[in-house]
C-alpha cells in the first residue's frame, strides 16, 4: 500500500499577485490624490470667491458712506475719456479728511477715484488724496499769487480694486432727470450715481446705485442768517 505524503503548502505571494497588488494600490492612491486635489482646489476657489465678494462689498460700503455724508458745499466733478474702455476721474472737494500717513497727520482737501489702465488691458481703481484744492475755480487757487504754483500731485494713493474689466459712472441731473457721463456744475450735486463694473474677462456685471441726499450749503445758510438778523439802531 502506497502512502501519499501531503505536499507542504506554499508560503508567500507569486510575482503576479505582487504586481496586481501594487497596481491596485497605485490606483487607490491616484484616486485619493485626485479627490483630495479637487477638494483642495474647490476649497481655494470658494475662499477666493468669498474674499473677493467681501472686498467688493467693502468697496461699495465705502462709497455709500462717503456719498451719504457729503456736506452741502461739496464740489463734485466727474470727467471721463472715451475709448475701448471708459476712463474717469471722480473728484470730491471741500470734504476735509484728517488721518495719519507716513508717520504724520495729514489733511486731504480733495479726494479722487480714478481708473488707471494697466499694460495687460485691465483697470486698477485708485483712491487719491490731495492736500490742496485741485478743481478749477477753487478759492485756494484764486487766492494764490500768479507767481506761485499749487502742487496738484496726490500725497497718497491706495489701489482699491484690481483686474477690473470696465468701470463706468453715470450721474443723474435732478432737474432734467437725465443720465450723463460727466458733471462739472458748481454749487449743485447730482441726484444719484450709477456704477457699472465687471472683473476679469468673463466677470458678471455688477450694478450699484448711490443716492445723494440734497443738503443745505452751510456757507449760504450762514449768509442768509446774517441777512435775516435785524440791524441795531444806533443809540442817540
Amino acid at each position: 500500500m502506497k502512502i501519499s505524503v501531503p505536499k507542504p503548502r506554499r508560503k508567500g505571494f507569486t510575482m503576479l499577485e505582487l504586481v496586481l497588488a501594487i497596481m491596485l494600490l497605485a490606483m487607490l492612491m491616484g484616486m485619493v490624490f485626485t479627490t483630495s486635489h479637487a477638494s483642495l482646489a474647490l476649497g481655494n476657489t470658494v475662499v477666493k470667491t468669498q474674499n473677493e465678494e467681501m472686498l467688493h462689498q467693502a468697496f461699495f460700503e465705502l462709497l455709500s458712506r462717503r456719498f451719504s455724508s457729503l456736506p452741502g458745499n461739496t464740489r463734485f466733478d466727474l470727467k471721463y475719456q472715451e475709448g475701448t474702455q471708459i476712463l474717469s476721474d471722480l473728484t470730491l472737494q471741500n470734504v476735509p479728511l484728517s488721518f495719519n500717513w507716513g508717520g504724520g497727520e495729514r489733511i486731504a482737501k480733495a479726494v479722487q477715484i480714478s481708473t488707471v489702465r494697466r499694460s495687460d488691458g485691465y483697470l486698477n481703481i485708485v483712491l487719491r488724496y490731495y492736500e490742496n484744492e485741485i478743481l478749477e475755480g477753487s478759492t485756494q487757487a484764486a487766492n494764490e499769487p500768479a507767481s506761485s504754483s499749487i502742487d496738484n500731485k496726490p500725497f497718497a494713493e491706495i489701489v482699491l480694486l484690481e483686474d477690473v474689466n470696465y468701470f463706468e459712472w453715470q450721474v443723474m441731473d435732478g432737474r432734467t432727470m437725465e443720465w450723463q457721463y460727466d458733471w462739472d456744475i458748481q454749487g449743485r450735486l447730482p441726484l444719484m450715481l450709477e456704477l457699472k463694473m465687471a472683473f476679469g474677462a468673463q466677470g458678471q456685471e455688477i450694478r450699484q446705485i448711490f443716492w445723494l441726499t440734497p443738503k443745505q450749503n452751510p456757507e449760504v445758510l450762514m449768509r442768509q442768517l446774517g441777512q435775516s438778523q435785524p440791524r441795531q439802531q444806533p443809540t442817540p
